[in-house]
């Protein structure tokens, strides 16, 4: 009896335990994430983000777009904008769950791409705020750093620079073996594709970097060498993310509602502009006005940036006489009368062009910062180039000829002609053109230039200033008060006036 008593013990004993180890182990919750996955979440969701980006400030400030209602972001009443730091600093977790996954395995392709995704998301950060923490960034988990410190945007951009460095020497060793890849499709040709993007992104940065250093030196090294430091070649090698026609892959402003997608119109100052370049461009970006459609003489009609709510409305006649955003753009149920829904796979996400590139390289030939290739040639291949890329996307059901006309680089509003001025601020309206819905880059390069213009609103609420940063995160003020203090006695008050390190 007292033997039975013992072994039926032992029994409940192990079959306790056993279950209580299927009980503690969820395998719908599971504690590692594999890299492939980890690179196809952190790719959609910044390049997702972009688009929304573009679509809540970028375009707006840019004066690419206008508000006719709910005007604040056109009158620069900004407050907090706190989407490019939630999503910087939220999607580098799982980049800092690839590092430790690699190590550093430089033949391992997760690390060249993770790094380039890293400069990339860090530039974002640090051209939208100024300072922000980088070096301790993400070091939480493996290190307790729970408030880390805000570095100096002179060591971000050096960190940046050496890491779109070290990417392309890594992928250049690396293996091919590059799954999750949903920006360039994995395999050995991706594989080129990313070091392509990691010295196209080098070159721009180093362009942004040369109002304060001389950058001349690392450009002429990269291009010397186009074998060791090869970039973007055409429109095949952009950056950009293909959407799907089926939920939830489509693109981001598909479920829009159709109040809140026409609350956003073409700007005045993107249809005055195109308009004099008879550049037929405009036609993707907006629609004819509903009433010039009605009478039977269709036009692009843009409303003017910064105006009043009231005025806002009733410019031009009513919401009737102002042009919505493109259809290629547009959500689910944004159509005009007669028209079928959007195809919502046609639009893309960018992060660079080859266009961009092309204009880079022009300003960097004209200023003398480079000797390498014609300023012309880049500046012609820019326009042609962006030509070619809208005539890809915008579906041929949609009856849009974006066919670049014959004249278009002779005339004289585009010719490159002039005086060395006249010739830079031909090169910034073309790539402001080019910047179309890629986040705020249109806004961080009139930053650094001041070309093309833009001009505050009648009503716009910032002294007649437009804005050059946003303040920093109110959360930061609870969370990490002391570095963010730091910051802002180094970098100037938290304003949207401050002027960055880089953009002084």
């Amino acid at each position: 009896m007292k033997f039975f008593k013992i072994f039926l013990l032992a029994g409940l004993l192990s079959s306790c335990t056993h279950d209580f180890s299927d009980t503690n182990t969820n395998e719908n919750n599971p504690t590692n994430v594999t890299p492939d996955l980890l690179l196809s979440g952190v790719i959609k969701n910044m390049m997702s983000n972009q688009v929304n980006t573009a679509w809540g400030i970028g375009n707006i400030v840019a004066q690419h777009h206008a508000k006719i209602q709910f005007v604040n972001e056109d009158r620069y009443l900004w407050g907090e904008q706190n989407g490019v730091w939630d999503d910087v600093y939220n999607n580098y977790r799982n980049l800092q769950n690839i590092f430790t996954a690699v190590g550093a395995d430089s033949t391992n392709p997760y690390l060249g791409v993770s790094l380039v995704l890293k400069s990339w998301m860090f530039a974002l950060a640090t051209d939208t705020y100024g300072d922000v923490p980088y070096s301790e960034a993400g070091r939480a988990k493996l290190e307790g750093k729970y408030q880390p410190k805000y570095d100096d945007q002179e060591s971000i951009y050096a960190g940046i620079l050496a890491d779109l460095k070290r990417a392309n020497s890594y992928l250049a060793k690396s293996g091919t073996t590059l799954d999750g890849d949903i920006l360039y499709g994995g395999g050995a040709n991706a594989i080129l594709k990313w070091r392509k993007l990691a010295n196209s992104l080098r070159l721009r940065y180093l362009l942004r970097l040369s109002k304060r250093k001389d950058v001349s030196a690392e450009m002429a090294e990269m291009l010397s060498n186009p074998s060791s430091y090869p970039v973007f070649t055409d429109n095949a090698d952009n950056a950009e993310l293909k959407y799907l026609s089926a939920a939830p892959n489509q693109w981001p402003l598909y479920d829009a509602r159709v109040g809140s997608f026409d609350e956003f119109r073409v700007s005045k100052t993107l249809s005055d502009r195109l308009t004099t370049l008879n550049d037929p461009r405009l036609k993707v970006f907006g629609r004819p006005s509903q009433r010039s459609v009605a009478a039977n003489a269709p036009k692009i009609e843009g409303i003017p940036n910064g105006l009043s709510d009231v005025n806002a409305l009733a410019y031009n006649g009513g919401v009737q006489g102002v042009s919505r955003v493109g259809y290629t753009f547009a959500c689910l149920v944004c159509n005009d009368i007669g028209q079928a829904a959007p195809d919502p796979a046609a639009p893309r996400a960018l992060i660079m062009t080859y266009a961009e590139l092309q204009f880079t390289l022009a300003e960097a030939r004209e200023r003398n910062m480079i000797t390498v290739g014609d300023a012309a040639t880049y500046y012609n291949n820019g326009i042609t180039a962006n030509f070619s890329y809208w005539k890809s996307i915008v579906p041929s059901q949609y009856g849009i000829d974006v066919t670049m006309p014959a004249n278009y680089l002779t005339q004289a509003t585009v010719a490159y002609t002039g005086t060395q001025a006249e010739k830079l601020a031909k090169i910034a309206l073309q790539k402001w053109v080019a910047y179309y819905f890629n986040g705020l880059e249109a806004w961080f390069d009139w930053r650094r230039t001041g070309m093309p213009e833009i001009v505050p609103g009648p009503s716009n609420l910032n002294n007649n200033q437009v804005p050059v940063r946003f303040i920093y995160p109110q959360k930061e003020q609870s969370l990490n008060g002391g570095n963010r203090g730091d910051a802002v006695k180094r970098q100037g008050a938290d304003n949207l006036n401050t002027r960055m390190w880089i953009a002084k």
